[in-house]
């Protein structure tokens, strides 16, 4: 099972990949958006914002978001640190249900591209 500060890492590997990422991935992650990711096998939520292309962690709390952020992903620490690591497919774990990601329409429009 994935830790803590493993799933930390792997956000911030995501945010990197984002800045160095073409520019049609970029101009889709350059929303201005809060963001959490609650990692469910560890009961933790990383909380920040999608901005300017890359994702910026503030805090870990415990237990679900305590706000609701406007992009929203769940998972478990194992299937995170996967995908970022490019060994598990976000689109194909979405569809068997192993990732949630609950956003707005106009944004799940513009976030597809990321999938």
């Amino acid at each position: 099972m994935a830790t803590i500060t493993e799933c930390r890492d792997a956000l911030d590997r995501l945010s990197d990949n984002l800045a160095r990422a073409d520019d049609g991935v970029r101009g889709a992650a350059a929303l201005d958006r809060s963001l959490s990711c609650h990692v469910t096998d560890l009961d933790t939520t990383f909380t920040g914002r999608l901005a300017d292309g890359r994702i910026r962690v503030d805090s870990a709390v415990e237990g679900p978001p305590p706000a609701k952020a406007q992009i929203r992903l769940a998972m478990t620490g194992d299937d995170l640190v996967a995908m970022v690591a490019g060994e598990l497919n976000f689109a194909k774990a979405w569809a068997a249900g192993r990732v949630r990601l609950e956003a707005g329409f106009r944004d799940l429009l513009r976030l597809r591209s990321l999938l």
